[in-house]
């Protein structure tokens, strides 16, 4: 037989942490002996002293381990050994230790050995091969190292993929997973000592169920029931009532079964299911329903200790005499539950038996009649008596429904084991299997106790041994009584009240006179009440323990605290014990009552729905074990559980509805950093893909036209007002995508980058995506994301770009790649939009410029880290990424906290600071002016309409400017007006500039030819061959004849920028038409030189050139 093998890796020497950290090394190995018989004694270390290491599976016995992968221990390549090291005769065959690859590690640690290129190396012995590639293990896929094993990472692809000079990717997390503050306190656990008290399915699920669902209802209510709505009717009444249960416990049984469970019962069913909103609500007020809840059992046996002690030993009155026996009660119960799971749960299987003994005993006496009883109702079993109380009497103002609300909550009570699903052994077999034996043992004794009470018990007794009747009435009476010589007509008075003390309808305690012996049937009420009050005293702090670690509600932190080995919430025990105290010391639940009810019924629901939501989503991931559940019964009993709450008391299911809402909006708003894997997101995605994919089997509207705006942000804190300006009119109306050409070929850094600034956009509440794409330069990036970013419908129709206010200073190679960018949008049928600020837009050149522009604005408690980009880049405004650091929140890679103080910044970049958030502010009285100079489809014109409907920039009017002639300004203004009117865009103004090819200033032409010089090819002044050879080497060059030919465009585009000087200086956004230059026949530097004229010294301009398309309709 081949040696023995162990289940997982283990750590080598010492402890194991919790769980990764980034000292700990990509495996945690255990090195194994090579022969079966060593295998529980000897380590492959070759000690034959050492032990083996705590939690080893080798201490436990290493039989059921067999079959997976051994470990073969460590060599150094260069030929020293670790301290710990196998000999080399220690490997079988001889086999030769080769570097497949190595593992990265990012920093030392005391307890294991790290290995990185040029060091140690490890090999796992996989299918007789040497390889670090490792074979599927459980281990692999915990998130923490509790409660179940260790957490030990796979290699990841980079280790196993990467040339083996580079340095691996190290990302700390198994795919990438970062672990929630409730996985955290999941893995200090799990560092703690062990030895914590776990309970099986019967001790820890069946008992507790059972004894909560056997009420005070069972002894002193189900035989009224049974009085008011007859045999058959309590039995529907019963039936009803458990297939509600029954539902919910299938739909928890699912619940449970599809993935681990930890503690927090019926909260983290529902959070982890349905996500942090409807956990959360659910989560607080079913911590409080239990809370409350104590105080209801212990009141209902304050209530009948003092009814039994009311003959001869009242202490003050009655409800005084609740309120002290109620305490007394409450402080013992806390001081078993403070002593431990282990006590509480000795104390349930004490009260369970006396609970059981209690129900035998009213049974065996129902088949003992006796002379002394019948005049107090009870007979024995008699077919008459079962057909006397077969059908309804209803009395009073009681119906079906009411008799329900009041049976109902003895039904409840089916999470009490899943309420402590952190101290079971195993949770996902106990709660099903407890849970749902536990339904059918108790509904099966409540259908008995129904049945039986009806055939054996009259309606009515007097209780009076005279009444009997007389043999010259003995024709006229026809009640089951008469045959065995008793009249009780005289209970029914002549004005149709009742007035007998004994019988189903009048005696709550009739089971205590049926049963063998009376004393034990208040054993059984005492048992009830204190077990079900010692479960909900329980169950309260453990739900509220769960979502206090989960961090849902700021505040509330201190009560997620744990002691001794069962992690045993004591402030949450003290706070329940307040909790329940101060309803006691009220002593009237009355009111409350129902509300718990509702409370309950509530979660119920929401677990249903859980199952229904989690199905409907069609999530992979949702694989419960657990097959027998139905989405469309689920559905229903979610449905049903809310039809019970409105049966049960109408105002108090309002109000629980409403509480569990104003939970959920509150929860919703604050928006809490967890990621459980919902159904809510999984069902998002679905209905998500659909639409998609419905959306592009519709073909396209110009009503139903959006500007969906690829930005070339780079990265999108790096031109903060490109970014607040399009997302002004984009947000909540059209797709906007920060796009961002990175140069660096590190594919895992581009990802990284994707999360990170995908995280920045959501914390800036900035509805877009950042999709980064590696490219050799700015045009090669543009290109790749024109062509396929997007999906479906919803693609990019219009590019968004800054003006590259440095052209003239850098490479005029660089002018080349950014015109030709704009005419491969309009090649792609993209509209195409260009942004100019005088004081240009990328701040990314000033370190902590994340820190300065939200020094004023930051939320208050952020945690910023600065991340690091190392990348130079000289274009400016350009688009192209550049050396900067950025503020983030918990970025996946970062350097640590920010500690720099601000630093002092020139006067420029002070002004661009200012100018980068001139579009986040509330612009104020003034205008936007629209220069629709050419019919370009309507979007230079639907732009300005979609930004002055918004909040900032609803105060600003909107002028029209267009083109006419000297003699037809009337005409053309009307035509305008009567045009915009159509299109139902209100406007201001209507300017027609009638003087648009007047000759510009003689100084403005000068000034256009110095600044063009440079840059022409001056062909007339060379050899032609010599010319063509510059112009291809150098093809942004003006040519002389390309100058003359477009010489009145030129002067058009100086014209313009004096008219935009004269009408728009004071404008808060200058909107204009831009001009388009033909391809192969306008040089980029002509073309960037025209933009450069028409857009300087002016207010913020937006250039826009529509692809000629449609954007506006005046059809309905």
């Amino acid at each position: 037989m081949g040696p023995t093998i162990q289940t997982g890796l283990a750590v080598d020497t010492g402890l194991k942490p919790a769980g990764p950290t980034p000292s700990s090394s990509r495996f945690q190995v255990d090195l194994v002996a090579e022969a079966a018989g060593a295998a529980d004694k000897t380590l492959a270390s070759g000690d034959k002293d050492a032990p083996a290491p705590e939690g080893s599976e080798q201490a436990a016995g290493g039989e059921e381990a067999k079959g997976r992968f051994r470990v073969v221990n460590f060599v150094d390549p260069s030929g020293a050994s670790p301290p710990e090291a196998v000999p080399a005769e220690g490997f079988q065959n001889g086999d030769t230790v080769m570097s497949e690859g190595s593992l990265h590690s990012s920093t030392g640690g005391q307890h294991h050995y790290h290995y990185d290129t040029h060091t140690n190396t490890y090999y796992l012995r996989t299918f007789g091969h040497n390889t670090i590639d490792a074979v599927p293990n459980i281990d692999f896929y915990r998130q923490t190292a509790a409660p179940l094993g260790d957490k030990l990472i796979r290699p990841t692809l980079s280790e196993l993929h990467d040339e083996l000079d580079k340095e691996p990717f190290e990302d700390g997390f198994a795919n990438g997973d970062e672990l929630t503050p409730a996985e955290e306190a999941a893995a200090k656990e799990a560092s703690e000592p062990k030895g914590a008290v776990k309970f099986g399915w019967i001790k820890g699920v069946l008992v507790r169920c059972m004894l909560n669902i056997w009420g005070v209802m069972l002894f002193i209510r189900m035989s009224w029931i049974v009085g008011q709505a007859g045999i058959v009717l309590s039995c529907v009444i019963v039936l009803m009532a458990t297939v509600v249960t029954t539902i919910t416990g299938l739909s928890t049984s699912a619940i449970a079964t599809n993935g681990f469970v930890r503690g927090g019962g019926a909260y983290y069913l529902i959070s982890r299911s349905l996500g942090p909103e409807f956990g959360g609500s659910i989560g607080l007020i079913f911590a409080f329903a239990n809370a409350v809840a104590v105080a209801m059992y212990v009141v209902g046996f304050a209530e009948t200790v003092v009814e039994l002690l009311s003959v001869d030993c009242i202490m003050t009155d009655e409800i005084n005499d609740i309120r002290i026996v109620g305490t007394i009660t409450v402080i013992l119960l806390l001081g078993i539950s403070v002593a431990g799971m282990e006590w509480e749960a000795k104390a349930q299987i004490f009260l369970l038996v006396v609970l059981i003994t209690a129900i035998f005993n009213y049974f065996i006496g129902s088949f003992i009649p006796l002379q002394s009883k019948e005049s107090q109702g009870f007979f024995g079993y008699d077919s008459g008596i079962m057909m006397e109380n077969m059908g309804p009497d209803f009395r009073g103002t009681e119906s079906f429904f009411s008799v329900f609300a009041i049976f109902f909550p003895a039904a409840t009570g089916i999470l009490a084991g899943a309420n402590i699903s952190g101290d079971l052994s195993d949770p996902q077999l106990a709660i099903p299997r407890g849970t749902l034996l536990a339904i059918l043992i108790t509904g099966i004794v409540y259908l008995g106790v129904a049945i039986s009470t009806g055939s054996c018990i009259v309606r009515d007794a007097t209780g009076n041994d005279n009444d009997t009747r007389s043999a010259q009435i003995m024709a006229n009476c026809t009640d089951a009584a008469c045959k065995f010589g008793y009249d009780f007509s005289s209970c029914k008075s002549d004005d149709g009240l009742y007035n007998c003390r004994y019988g189903l309808q009048n005696d709550f305690q009739v089971m205590s006179i049926v049963s063998g012996f009376g004393p034990i049937i208040t054993a059984g009420i005492f048992s009830a009440t204190l077990s079900s009050a010692l479960a909900s005293l329980v169950s309260a702090p453990k739900v509220f323990q769960a979502l206090c670690k989960d961090n849902i509600y700021p505040g509330l932190e201190m009560f997620a605290k744990g002691y001794g080995k069962n992690n045993e919430p004591l402030r949450g025990y003290i706070l329940t014990f307040c909790i329940a105290l101060a309803f006691i010391l009220i002593a009237q639940l009355n009111v409350i009552a129902p509300i718990i009810s509702n409370f309950f019924l509530a979660s119920y629901a929401l677990i249903n729905f859980s199952v229904f939501h989690a199905s409907l989503a069609n999530s992979p991931g949702w694989r419960p074990s657990f097959k027998y559940y139905n989405m469309w019964v689920s559905l229903a009993g979610a449905v049903l559980c809310c039809v019970v709450m409105f049966v049960i008391n109408w105002w108090a299911a309002l109000m629980t509805n409403v509480i569990v809402m104003g939970l959920y909006i509150y929860v919703s708003y604050k928006k809490p950093d967890v990621n459980w894997g919902s159904s809510t997101q999984a069902l998002t995605y679905h209905q998500a893909l659909t639409h998609s994919l419905h959306l592009s089997s519709v073909e396209d509207h110009i009503k139903n036209f959006r500007p969906q705006c690829l930005v070339m942000t780079g990265y999108p804190n790096s031109r903060p007002a490109l970014l607040h300006l399009v997302h002004a009119f984009t947000k909540n109306v059209g797709l906007m995508i920060c796009g961002h050409g990175s140069r660096r070929p590190n594919f895992k850094e581009l990802s990284n980058d994707q999360t990170r600034y995908q995280r920045w956009l959501m914390k800036n509440e900035t509805k877009a995506f950042y999709t980064p794409v590696f490219a050799e330069d700015i045009r090669e990036g543009t290109q790749y994301l024109l062509q396929a970013a997007g999906l479906g419908r919803l693609r990019p129709n219009t590019l968004v770009i800054g003006f590259k206010n440095d052209w003239k200073d850098g490479d005029m190679m660089n002018v080349e790649t950014y015109i030709q960018m704009i005419h491969d949008a309009f090649d792609y049928q993209y509209g195409a939009v260009v942004l100019r600020l005088k004081e240009g837009l990328d701040v990314s050149h000033i370190s902590e410029q994340d820190d300065l522009l939200s020094s004023q604005e930051k939320t208050s408690g952020m945690k910023d880290v600065v991340v690091s980009i190392d990348m130079k880049d000289s274009d400016g405004d350009s688009s192209k990424p550049s050396s900067k650091a950025t503020s983030v929140q918990n970025s996946p890679q970062f350097l640590g906290p920010t500690e720099k103080s601000p630093q002092t910044l020139n006067v420029a970049d002070q002004r661009l600071l200012d100018a980068s958030q001139l579009f986040k502010r509330k612009q104020g009285k003034g205008t936007v002016d629209v220069w629709w100079l050419f019919d370009d489809g309507g979007l230079t014109l639907l732009i300005p309409y979609l930004l002055t409907n918004k909040k900032k920039w609803n105060d600003c009017k909107i002028r029209v400017f267009i083109g006419g002639k000297i003699n037809r300004i009337d005409h053309d203004r009307r035509a305008m007006a009567t045009l915009l009117s159509k299109f139902r865009i209100d406007f201001s103004d209507i300017n027609v500039l009638g003087d648009i090819n007047t000759k510009p200033k003689k100084e403005n032409v000068t000034a256009f030819e110095e600044m063009i010089e440079p840059y022409r090819l001056k062909e007339d002044d060379m050899e032609q061959d010599t010319a063509e050879a510059l112009k291809a080497s150098e093809p942004w060059r003006i040519t002389d004849n390309e100058l003359e030919l477009y010489r009145a465009k030129t002067n058009r585009q100086i014209r313009l920028n004096e008219l935009l000087k004269e009408h728009s200086s004071t404008a808060n956004l200058i909107v204009m038409s831009m001009p388009l230059a033909r391809k192969g026949a306008v040089s980029s530097a002509l073309y960037m030189s025209w933009l450069e004229t028409l857009s300087k010294d002016l207010p913020p301009l937006l250039l826009v050139r529509g692809n000629h398309q449609s954007v506006l309709t005046f059809y309905s």
